[in-house]
């Protein structure tokens, strides 16, 4: 079981680090770690996202089987969220959505795509039990 004391940690390819910095950091908020020449490391909503300078940047992305992201407990944070990358006209992959509607797994969700072609997930369940 994860301790809370302890993050989560992903490290992505980008291709170009000024891109991805405005990205990350000024247009969705995350906060800067550090910054070397090669990757930067992000606080990524409470875990670790290290984007490694890389010439492997997949041209082509899909939703699945690679993405990432995060699940939202608070409906007010994952509609914030969702409000600001509008607002801030974050490229969007896919809009959002309603999955397994009328299930008890019933989730908004909407995808990101970051300059590097990486795909973020943001999610939120109705039922918190089906967050794992």
């Amino acid at each position: 079981m994860r301790d809370m004391n302890n993050v989560f940690h992903l490290a992505i390819p980008a291709h170009d680090l000024d891109e991805t910095y405005a990205f990350y950091v000024e247009k969705l908020g995350c906060k800067l770690a550090r910054r070397y020449a090669d990757r930067i490391t992000l606080d990524f909503f409470g875990d670790q996202v290290v984007c490694h300078l890389s010439e492997d940047i997949d041209q082509e992305p899909k939703m699945y089987p690679r993405h990432f992201g995060v699940t939202f407990r608070d409906k007010n944070q994952f509609d914030n969220l969702y409000n600001l990358a509008k607002q801030r006209e974050i490229p969007f992959f896919h809009d959002i959505s309603r999955r397994f509607e009328g299930l008890v797994e019933e989730h908004l969700t909407f995808f990101l795509i970051d300059p590097s072609n990486n795909l973020l997930e943001f999610k939120y369940y109705h039922d918190d039990r089906m967050m794992y």
